[in-house]
């Protein structure tokens, strides 16, 4: 058994290097709701240190809020949006002698289009434009996963370690009860069962059943390393291998 074990690197935390150490892939912010072309560059210089695969890991233009406020814009202006800033990684990463591997949406961008068709195929056909190799990664059972699979990319299926789900299968927001599992050996437990039985309990109590082939391991907590260690040697523990 194995599994894709991922992080949202290069948001200006200070414990990345370390992160990338434990993880098989990373999620590198674009600019727009976090880093810079130079912390693009330095975060690439270092997954490729590593042998980590490579992912962009575009927002809307919400700086300010983190990247977390929900937005109405249009497909064309959510295509080129993401096509400018996945461009802008895949150029520093080619510049650098590695290669592009998957696109993670971040924050609002990746909740919205988890449930809005009309917005997940925007998001996949500006992945296609930039590169029909690119994996896109979104929420097990989401209709960005439908939308990559409509456009011939390679759909990947995450699931998050720390999250709260709904009975629909759907990440309790931010700002409900629920949402953030504090507890390490809780999230840890979690985790395996997802990626082990293919299942997660809701907060409302149902088992709601999904299909875990990468782990999303948030980076920007402060127990972020701590847990990290605990999940990969977990994984480990129960021969799940990691792999991008």
């Amino acid at each position: 058994m194995h599994v894709d074990l991922n992080a949202d690197l290069g948001e200006g935390a200070p414990h990345d290097a370390e992160l990338l150490t434990l993880v098989s892939s990373a999620n590198i912010a674009c600019g727009w709701h976090a880093g810079d072309a130079r912390l693009m560059q330095a975060t690439v210089a270092a997954a490729l240190a590593q042998g980590v695969a490579l992912g962009a890991h575009p927002s809307y233009p919400d700086r300010e809020n983190f990247g977390r406020s929900e937005m109405q814009l249009t497909p064309d202006e959510v295509r080129a949006d993401l096509i400018y800033q996945i461009g802008a990684l895949d150029a520093l990463v080619r510049a650098a002698g590695g290669q592009l591997h998957h696109v993670k949406p971040h924050g609002a961008l990746y909740n919205q289009a988890a449930r809005d068709p009309a917005l997940a195929d925007a998001v996949a056909d500006a992945v296609l434009a930039v590169s029909p190799g690119l994996a896109l990664y979104g929420l097990a059972g989401s209709e960005l996963l439908r939308a990559a699979e409509r456009a011939g990319l390679r759909a990947v299926a995450e699931v998050f370690a720390d999250r709260g789900y709904r009975a629909d299968g759907s990440l309790v927001p931010r700002s409900q009860p629920g949402a953030l599992i504090h507890d390490t050996a809780e999230a840890v437990a979690r985790t395996l069962r997802m990626v082990r039985e293919g299942v997660v309990q809701a907060v409302s109590g149902e088992t709601v059943p999904l299909h875990a082939e990468t782990i999303c391991l948030h980076g920007d907590g402060p127990h972020a390393v701590a847990f990290a260690h605990a999940l990969h040697a977990a994984l480990r523990e129960a021969g799940v291998a990691l792999r991008a």
